[in-house]
Order: C-alpha cells, then sequence, then structure tokens
C-alpha cells in the first residue's frame, strides 16, 4: 500500500514538473516526458498489470488538463505500460541498455500517434519538420533523463520492498 501511495505521489509530482517548470526553462528547446519515464519505468520494475494502472493514472491527468478527446493520451499511456511490463521477463533489471532502447521507442511511438492523431488527419503532412524540430529533441532529453532517473527509480523501489518485508515479518 506503501509503494502505491508513493508511486501515484510521484506521478503527480512529475506531471507537476513537466507541466509546471519546465516550459518555464529558458534553455530547453524541448522537455523530457517524466510520465513516459515513470509508465514504462514502473511497467518494467512491476509487471504488465502495474505498469497499465500507472499509465492508465498518467493518461488520465495528460487528460484532464489538456484539451481534445478524453481518453487520448490515457490509450497511448496503457498501452505503453502493458508492453513495457511484458518486457520485464526479458531482461535484468539492474541493466540500463534495455531501458534507454525502450525509452526512444516509447518516445517515438508516443510522438508519432500524436502525429497521426493531430497533425495528420488535419493534413499537416511536414512529418520531417515535425521530426526535427520536436521529437528529436523531446527523445534526447528524455533519454537523459532516463539515464538520471531510472536507478533512483530502482533504488527507491528496493527499498520500499525492504521496508514491506520488514513490516510483513514483524506481523508474523
Amino acid at each position: 500500500m506503501r509503494r502505491i501511495l508513493f508511486n501515484v505521489l510521484l506521478i503527480i509530482l512529475a506531471f507537476t514538473i513537466q507541466n509546471c517548470i519546465f516550459p518555464l526553462l529558458p534553455f530547453l528547446s524541448a522537455t523530457p516526458n517524466l510520465l513516459l519515464i515513470l509508465t514504462f519505468s514502473f511497467g518494467f520494475i512491476h509487471g504488465k498489470e502495474a505498469g497499465m494502472y500507472y499509465g492508465l493514472l498518467a493518461g488520465l491527468l495528460m487528460d484532464l488538463f489538456y484539451s481534445g478527446p478524453f481518453g487520448f493520451y490515457t490509450l497511448i499511456f496503457i498501452f505503453m505500460g502493458y508492453v513495457n511490463g511484458i518486457c520485464t521477463r526479458y531482461y535484468y533489471e539492474d541493466y540500463i541498455t534495455l531501458p534507454l532502447i525502450m525509452s526512444v521507442l516509447n518516445e517515438l511511438a508516443y510522438n508519432f500517434y500524436i502525429y497521426v492523431f493531430r497533425f495528420l488527419i488535419r493534413q499537416k503532412l511536414r512529418i520531417g519538420f515535425y521530426f526535427i524540430n520536436l521529437v528529436l529533441p523531446e527523445i534526447i532529453f528524455t533519454v537523459v533523463t532516463t539515464l538520471l532517473f531510472y536507478r533512483v527509480f530502482l533504488i527507491m523501489n528496493r527499498h520500499l520492498e525492504e521496508i514491506e518485508k520488514r513490516g510483513d515479518s514483524t506481523i508474523v
């Protein structure tokens, strides 16, 4: 229960930082997608069901605060949480290569989803411009942020597991 509450608070904090603080920094041409990092990190660490739940929460936050059809962001975040949760059994948690590769792939899928359903439908066909000026800087920032935060999430998760184990052993 502690872990779930802590992770929900972490998602709310990441949403707040991503949407209230990062846009105010003048040197950032694009902002890292912290909600995407949290969703796929929780998917990797906890599995596909937890990844879907955290993706649901992240997507609902995005849908509530941005215009457009409700469920637009929720759908992509749930999908990413599920796919990254499937990848749990194919990697060892301490290696950073698969999370970095999945960070790039998730960011590409997220931005392609936005391009198709926000721009392509309105016949804005300049995908090269969109990729060079928006997607590429965001991918770079997200990967660098993943390098910094993924280990922190892993360490916090292990610490919370130890606290839960100590709490369970004192009850029995």
